[in-house]
């Protein structure tokens, strides 16, 4: 059983996040894939009130925006895990963080960016919320978001 500090709710009840349900995926995908101890969670779009954060980093969104962008996405991934295993004291490790960031030519600050993410899930799931990670820039992402991140988690 696990004990109340190393509680995954508890910490997010510490940091005041209520995680929030699955959205329903905007095209012919699901929103997760569960095979064997890996769970695949497709990419989730960066958000704010449940609309999507529209912009690019270097031209209208900030390292800073974007890094919010991007803590913001973690919780939202945080839900569809939570969807998908039905407890979040079951994730083992969280395994690998793909982000794209929606950025123009010139900005290299990708890796800023995404920090908003793996910090959020460092702080979370402790040891077990540090990742292996893939931080990339793009011409654009789907809706014109500033920022799309995957990932894949294993589980008990």
């Amino acid at each position: 059983m696990t004990t109340s500090t190393n509680n995954v709710y508890d910490k997010l009840s510490a940091l005041n996040i209520t995680l929030p349900a699955v959205a329903t995926p905007a095209a012919a995908y699901l929103p997760f894939v569960q095979t064997g101890k890996l769970v695949f969670l497709s990419g989730h779009l960066a958000k704010k009130d449940g609309k999507v954060i529209v912009g690019q980093l270097g031209k209208n969104i900030s390292t800073e925006e974007g890094k919010a962008a991007a803590r913001a996405i973690a919780i939202d991934l945080m839900g569809t895990l939570h969807a998908a295993v039905g407890d979040l004291n079951k994730v083992k490790r969280i395994v690998k963080v793909m982000s794209l960031v929606n950025s123009t030519g010139d900005f290299t600050e990708q890796h800023l960016v995404t920090n908003g993410a793996s910090e959020l899930l460092g702080e979370v799931f402790g040891a077990a919320g540090v990742h292996a990670r893939s931080a990339f820039g793009v011409a654009q992402i789907p809706m014109g978001a500033c920022v799309e991140i995957e990932m894949i988690a294993e589980v008990a």
